[in-house]
């Protein structure tokens, strides 16, 4: 696995920890939806450490996902833009946009370079 490949696994892998540390500071009602999407991410990085080939779609799928849904709740935003508390607001910046983003930027560049080895391969 070379270092384009490596990036969606320590993006993911970032993603997995963010969440870990967020989740006791969420709101309790949401702990199930919470421990879901953590394990949708830590499923998604083991794919990813085994080189799953389909991950890329999924990878997209959920980052998304998860950038509209921290876009749509009035609370995320209002933590957000008020830094109160700071330790949430720091948690959803970075783990609900920064990586999300950087997620779907190296899970393309790592689609595009696993598309370009396939079709030389076939040349």
């Amino acid at each position: 696995m070379d270092r384009i490949q490596k990036a969606p696994v320590v993006i993911l892998s970032s993603i997995s920890v963010v969440g870990v540390l967020g989740i006791p500071l969420g709101d309790p009602k949401f702990i199930l939806q919470a421990l879901v999407l953590e394990g949708c991410f830590i499923a998604l990085t083991i794919l990813a450490v085994k080189n799953y080939k389909r991950i890329y779609i999924p990878n997209f799928i959920i980052s998304v996902a998860v950038i509209v849904g921290n876009s749509a709740f009035h609370k995320h935003i209002e933590i957000m833009t008020t830094f109160h508390p700071l330790y949430n607001a720091l948690v959803l910046i970075i783990g609900g946009y920064v990586l999300q983003v950087l997620l779907i930027t190296t899970t393309y560049l790592s689609y595009r370079q696993h598309k370009n080895q396939t079709m030389i391969g076939k040349n």
